[in-house]
């Protein structure tokens, strides 16, 4: 669990961050700050880049 909170942390902050820039800008910030965690696919992270890019947090923080 400690795992997911680091996660869900990181797109916090990166949402905060990034909202409303380009997709690939935001999936260049994800793929370089998010921790390693298992099952994050390339397309889960275009997923929340897209929601991040029109001003969503995705995190639920």
């Amino acid at each position: 669990m400690h795992d997911d909170t680091q996660l869900f942390r990181a797109v916090h902050i990166i949402a905060s961050r990034f909202a409303g820039q380009p997709v690939p800008v935001v999936m260049e910030a994800l793929t370089r700050h998010l921790p390693q965690a298992p099952g994050i696919s390339a397309l889960e992270i275009r997923r929340i880049a897209e929601e991040i890019s029109v001003g969503r947090d995705p995190s639920g923080l």
